[in-house]
């Protein structure tokens, strides 16, 4: 079986490289994973189950994601700053963009030593609550598909670019709790 790489499109006198079939499929698929599989992991997650690494408990990691991830992917939390050093920034947009997984423990400069108190008094309703930051997030690309986020770590990114960093930051944070999904 051979496999497209990459699709070359020629329009007029010029050449455009489109996405390989392959990236597009794998694109929809972490779309798809987070729109309708991240939930139902989420749900079926035991609240009770203690981290493989870190501080954050269950409900604490949903609303990390849910508050910090989802809201600066949306534009709806908007940070101003990029602490990568802009020498660093391209390498840090090629670990984000490959399969490679987020180390556990990661540290995040933006949070503290200790998890954030609870936002929400259930993880039922954290995970509502990511539902709808989830929602808020297609939408507000559907609404303008060359919005432009600013991530602190990575720099502006497009709708794509997110949905890779989403995907990527949800499965690091299933795994914590020992959840390791069927990604394709």
């Amino acid at each position: 079986m051979t496999v497209i790489n990459t699709v070359i499109f020629i329009y007029g006198t010029g050449f455009r490289k489109l996405p390989a079939v392959k990236d597009c499929y794998m694109s929809i698929e972490k779309e798809n994973f987070l729109r309708t599989k991240l939930v139902q992991y989420l749900q079926r997650l035991d609240p009770a189950t203690p981290p493989r690494w870190g501080k954050m408990n269950v409900q604490q990691m949903v609303e990390h994601y849910a508050g910090d991830a989802v809201r600066n992917a949306s534009g709806r939390l908007k940070i101003e700053k990029i602490i990568t050093p802009p020498e660093a920034l391209e390498r840090m947009r090629e670990f984000m963009m490959s399969e490679k997984p987020f180390k556990e423990n990661t540290k995040n400069p933006l949070m503290g030593e200790e998890p954030t108190p609870l936002r929400y008094k259930t993880v039922q309703a954290a995970i509502g609550a990511l539902q709808q930051e989830l929602i808020y997030f297609f939408e507000a690309f559907e609404k303008d598909p060359q919005l432009i986020t600013r991530n602190p770590f990575f720099g502006d990114l497009n709708f794509e670019q997110c949905v890779q960093l989403l995907y990527k930051h949800a499965l690091h944070h299933l795994r914590q709790f020992g959840v390791e999904p069927l990604t394709t």
